[in-house]
């Protein structure tokens, strides 16, 4: 079996998947946090021979998933590296949630483009940036509604999930930074990813 790319990347996932599992700090909270990438990568898998994405959709998807691994593992909020940094530079809370939800808008919106790109009649453009922000801003949303319904649901016992760390403006900030992520990540990865989607096309 050839050793591409995206098999490297699964697992090396199935790797981190199998540790993130083993002794997590709090097993309800590991299961809320590792629930999207279960959904995520069963579907890219089976849909790679249909609509195989290019090397950087599946580069940034594979980040994203491991990241929700890790916080799972961890909790967002006590991720080690992060409280190291927290105290060496005196800061007021873990930064691993902040650094996670701007992953929640660079990773996406490259795979998010290429979607639009090659199955919608759209071009690389404004209108392709506009959505795939909106797109980005949008799941962002969805997942603070999910923390609340978390919230509402199990009281005391989502403390950990929502990893707000005392913050009354956490939601407004997680949102923000997934919607500038979403934009520097096509400001950045834009030529690159259109050179991909050529040299794919070509492929194919």
């Amino acid at each position: 079996m050839k050793l591409t790319l995206p098999r490297i990347l699964l697992l090396t996932f199935a790797a981190m998947f199998v540790w993130s599992g083993i002794g997590p700090a709090d097993r309800f909270t590991w299961w809320l946090e590792v629930v999207p990438a279960l959904i995520g990568v069963p579907i890219l898998v089976f849909t790679y021979r249909r609509f195989p994405f290019t090397s950087l959709s599946y580069c940034l998807l594979w980040v994203v998933a491991v990241g929700t691994l890790i916080g799972g593992h961890y909790t967002y909020s006590e991720v080690p590296a992060f409280n190291w940094l927290k105290d060496w530079y005196g800061l007021e809370r873990n930064y691993y949630d902040r650094v996670g939800h701007f992953a929640q808008g660079f990773c996406p919106a490259i795979p998010m483009r290429e979607i639009l790109l090659r199955r919608t009649p759209l071009k690389s453009g404004g209108w392709v940036f506009f959505l795939v922000t909106c797109f980005c801003l949008a799941q962002a949303a969805l997942y603070e509604l999910i923390e609340w319904i978390a919230a509402v649901s199990f009281g005391s016992g989502s403390t950990a999930f929502l990893g707000t760390q005392g913050d009354q403006w956490d939601a407004q900030w997680d949102m923000a930074l997934a919607f500038v992520g979403a934009m520097i990540s096509m400001v950045m990865l834009t030529k690159l990813h259109d050179r991909q989607i050529r040299r794919l096309s070509r492929s194919h």
